[in-house]
Order: structure tokens, then sequence, then C-alpha cells
């Protein structure tokens, strides 16, 4: 009896598909069976965050617009697995799934691309149009450049480029793994290190979603798991549930293994004008990164107090 193709449920963007096609190579890699024709299909899903395009995600719903509709699909079987930008997944995830695995994190920066050629946010003109739907994007803009102009630039990679180059802004902020990953990657401008434009929760990790009763699948994705990224996931995200991090709060979390067992963690919370903002960092064990973005998390919360709390929410 031939045994029916394995699914991969994902978004049917470039960069998603591009994802989804990294999971199926690792997955070949891991089972050589699989790289037969036919073994493995990728199942794309149009979200409603695909779908809406005239709304900033903050106005739209949150995050979850762009996995609802691949984890319905997940939940009913249509799908084995679903693949994911894991800063897209929603803080707590649907009953009766769960993050099976992740691949080893591409380059988790911030780039900007900007009609002038500009190497760095201090180097755009006065009044700048900064095009971005990322309210932590626009915070940390706007905290290092009161004076920009913010503008809502919704779509793919491809679609923010063209926008870009039509002039609707003089620049804009795209993440560095999803240009490499697209082969974009010339038309990065600058690279902003950290310090001066911390990542979201998962930024350039993709994650693998399964359903907590299918064993056989689990089974599958155990190979591809890599640690380190897993402990540094696991801590961004505990910050995320600890601080109630939607799309609507601009908040940052990003963990670093040091390759010697331990994570240092840093994250941040402002208002999305970028008129206050709190940032703290923390260093523990990658073995204990979900309590370690916990504190963190807790400790930020304390910090803001729930006056600031409200207010970015």
């Amino acid at each position: 009896m031939t045994r029916p193709p394995l699914r991969i449920g994902t978004r049917g963007s470039p960069l998603a598909l591009a994802q989804a096609g990294l999971v199926r190579a690792a997955l070949t890699v891991a089972y050589p069976a699989l790289a037969e024709p036919g073994a493995v299909e990728i199942v794309p899903i149009r979200t409603t965050g695909d779908r809406i395009q005239d709304r900033t995600l903050a106005e739209a719903g949150g995050k979850g617009l762009f996995t609802k509709e691949i984890e319905d699909a997940l939940l009913a079987g249509a799908v084995d697995l679903a693949v994911h930008s894991a800063k897209d997944m929603q803080t707590w995830l649907p009953d009766g799934l769960a993050i099976a695995a992740v691949l080893p994190r591409e380059d988790a920066r911030d780039a900007l691309l900007s009609r002038a050629g500009a190497t760095g946010l201090a180097e755009l003109a006065p009044g700048a149009v900064l095009g971005t739907a990322s309210l932590r994007r626009q915070a940390q803009a706007l905290m290092r450049r009161p004076d920009f102009k913010v503008v809502p630039f919704r779509g793919n990679v491809e679609t923010r480029l063209r926008k870009l180059g039509e002039g609707l802004a003089d620049a804009t902020l795209l993440a560095v793994a999803g240009l490499k990953r697209l082969g974009r990657a010339t038309a990065i401008g600058a690279i902003l290190e950290p310090e001066e434009m911390l990542p979201a929760a998962g930024q350039g990790i993709i994650a693998i979603e399964g359903r907590l009763d299918d064993a056989r699948t689990e089974r599958l994705l155990a190979p591809l798991d890599h640690a380190p990224t897993a402990a540094a996931l696991r801590a961004e995200r505990a910050v995320l549930a600890a601080l109630d991090g939607s799309c609507r709060t601009p908040i940052a979390a990003f963990a670093e293994p040091d390759g010697a067992g331990a994570l240092r963690l840093r994250a941040l919370i402002a208002l999305p004008d970028g008129s206050r903002s709190l940032q703290d960092a923390e260093t523990g064990r990658a073995a204990d990164a979900a309590g370690l973005g916990a504190e963190l998390g807790r400790r930020l919360r304390d910090r803001a107090g729930p006056e600031f709390l409200r207010s970015i929410r």
C-alpha cells in the first residue's frame, strides 16, 4: 500500500513557499525516501492576513491573521504540519497544537532599504517617510528619529519593494532573513544591529507546528529541531507571554546562545510613537529558557506599570 504524501501547510507568498521548501529539503536529508516524487506535498493556504492589505496588522486583529486558516487545516487533518515564520505565530497556540521543531535561525536583524541608499537611520533626510506595518519597528525608529513620518506598508516582500521603488516612502525596514531567503540581499542598504533595532521575538526562525496527537509526524520532525534556536525561541516567546504581547504591542525580544549552554536575552517595550520605552536584559541557562524569558518579561511589566501597559495596547 502506498503511503499518502506528507502534507505541509503554508501561506502562498514567495517567502512562505521558500521557507516550506527549506523544511521539505531538511526532511529529505533526514529521510531520503521523502525525496521521491509525490512523497511530500506543499499545500498553499490563503490566510486572512494575506487578504487584508489596507490596514496594519494591529488594526486588522493581530498576528494570528497569518496563521489561523493554516492552523484550522492542521487541526482538521487537511495538512500534517504547518510551516510559519515564528514571529507571525500567536503568543498562545490553539489547543492541540505545538511547535514541533525549528530550523537553525537565519540572521535575525532588520534591514534598512531606502531610495537614497542610506546606510543607517541617521542618514535619512529630516522628515523622511518610513513605510512599515510593524509597531515594533515604528516605535524604535521614532525613538531615534521622532521627525520621521510613518505610513503603513503591507504586502509581501516584493510588494513592499515595489512600493518603495514607486516613491510611496523614502525608506522601509524588512527582515534580513526574508531578503536572504528570497535572494534579495542585494537590496539591503544597511543592516541594523540589535542595539539600534531590537528584533521581533522569533524573527529569522522557521517554526514547524504539529498536532499534539500526531506521534508519527512528531517523530519525523525530531531530527530537524535545532536545539540552540529552539531555546532562543522559548525565551523570546516567554517574554511575549509575560507581557501579553501581540502585533498590537510594540515589543521586541532577542535571545543569543553563547555556545556554552547560556542565553543572553534582551527585551524592549515602547509606546507606538517612541516617546517612552523600557529595555532590560538577562543572561541565564539555555535549559531554563522559558523561565528566563518569563522573569525578564515580568520585570519589564513591573517596571512599566499598568498605565504604561494599557497605553501600548
